[in-house]
């Protein structure tokens, strides 16, 4: 296995640990706080895997988080962040239609990351996230982080549904 692929594969890996915490924390603060550790790890794990359309929304996504995080992600800066990221992730898709996914997936978590204060939606978007990021990185060969997107939206539509189910 080519050693590229083996970096790739930690970082995704701890990438995974990292949104696995994510999405069991309560409050919306602590789920992007989490989510802040698991971008980076992302990010160097694109790096690693060559996957560059990842690379630009996985590095636009760490200062979207960042600035939701410290409650500093305004209209103006989502509307920024969303078309920064739709254009760099255009620019640099390296991986055709498969590059588009990472695209897709952080231009949609970033307008629900604004619009919704609500953890039931968040977590919506988040399984929806996690799909795209799943065919992506099954594609990539990021098996760690697909496993665990597959493993996380199945956890998070039980999720869905047990919190449903209490109301």
């Amino acid at each position: 296995m080519p050693t590229y692929l083996i970096i790739g594969n930690i970082f995704s890996l701890l990438s995974a640990i990292c949104i696995a915490v994510s999405v069991v924390k309560k409050s919306k603060k602590s789920l992007i706080g989490w989510q802040i550790f698991d971008v980076i790890f992302c990010i160097l794990s694109n790096i690693a895997l060559y996957t560059y359309a990842a690379l630009t929304t996985n590095f636009i996504s760490l200062i979207r988080n960042i600035l939701a995080y410290n409650n500093k992600l305004s209209k103006n800066m989502t509307w920024f962040l969303l078309i920064l990221c739709i254009v760099a992730g255009l620019w640099a898709n390296n991986r055709g239609i498969i590059g588009l996914f990472p695209v897709i997936a952080s231009a949609e978590y970033t307008l629900l990351m604004y619009i919704t204060k609500n953890e039931q939606q968040m977590r919506w978007a988040l399984m929806i996230n996690l799909f795209l990021w799943l065919i992506h990185d099954f594609y990539v060969q990021a098996y760690p982080s697909a496993i665990t997107d597959l493993a996380l939206g199945i956890w998070i539509f039980v999720q869905i549904y047990c919190n449903k189910k209490k109301s």
